[in-house]
């Protein structure tokens, strides 16, 4: 079953508050947000107009804080009938090797993330292929900060940052950078989590990554049940 492994460090207890509250705040606004919605079109025959692309912008930050969260609560599904077949000191080898794989992995997509991100956000991009060896130089012609979302307004207390990203010209719609930003903020938790498992299987506190057996404890758990009735 998936389990809560408590943060002994101060960044641990810190990143974990930030991935609850985020994921608790994150489905409270796509739930007002998505009910005001419904009433306001079949109440009034109106809507938000920015409603849509707000719930997905929401959607898509609670899918990405939920994957680093899931790895710490070892959420994730994985197949281990092969690895099981192994003598314990062979999978813990095998394990590091997985969590070896999956370090280079959320590197690899926080470097993507963050060049993604950057090029919106008037930052330079990393220069190397799949690794980062640099920054890029930085050109006026490079700033997109000025890329706006679709529908979704821009709120009056953020004009502080026009002067900064778009040249003091005013915006009428978010700018991209901001919902954007969750792509290399993602993927930085992702690396986090996959590091504190790979302390886990090192210090041999946990014997595998992030494999949950989640449906098989439900199974036994309900034959348990059925025994006692």
């Amino acid at each position: 079953m998936a389990h809560h492994a408590q943060p002994k460090s101060t960044l641990g207890r810190i990143v974990n508050e930030i991935e609850e509250t985020m994921i608790a705040l994150l489905l409270a606004g796509m739930t007002i947000i998505t009910f005001i919605n419904v009433v306001l079109r079949y109440g009034y025959n109106t809507g938000l107009v920015w409603g849509l692309e707000a719930v997905t912008f929401l959607f898509a930050w609670l899918v990405l804080f939920g994957v680093s969260y899931a790895v710490k609560i070892t959420a994730h599904l994985g197949v281990d009938a092969v690895i099981n077949l192994f003598s314990p000191p062979v999978r813990k080898v095998l394990a590091l090797i997985a969590a070896t794989v999956c370090l280079a992995y959320a590197f690899l997509l926080l470097k993507g993330a963050w060049d993604y991100w950057a090029n919106f956000a008037n930052l330079p991009q990393t220069t190397g292929k799949w690794f980062p060896t640099g920054f890029e130089e930085m050109r006026r012609s490079s700033y997109r900060g000025w890329y706006e979302t679709i529908d979704i307004p821009f709120p009056e207390w953020l004009r502080w940052i026009q002067p900064i990203m778009n040249e003091g010209e005013d915006y009428e719609k978010i700018p991209r950078f901001i919902p954007y930003s969750i792509l290399p903020f993602g993927m930085a938790l992702l690396l986090f989590r996959f590091a504190q498992a790979t302390m886990r299987l090192i210090r041999g506190e946990a014997t595998s990554l992030i494999v949950s057996h989640e449906a098989e404890d439900e199974v036994e758990a309900v034959k348990h049940m059925n025994e006692g009735a």
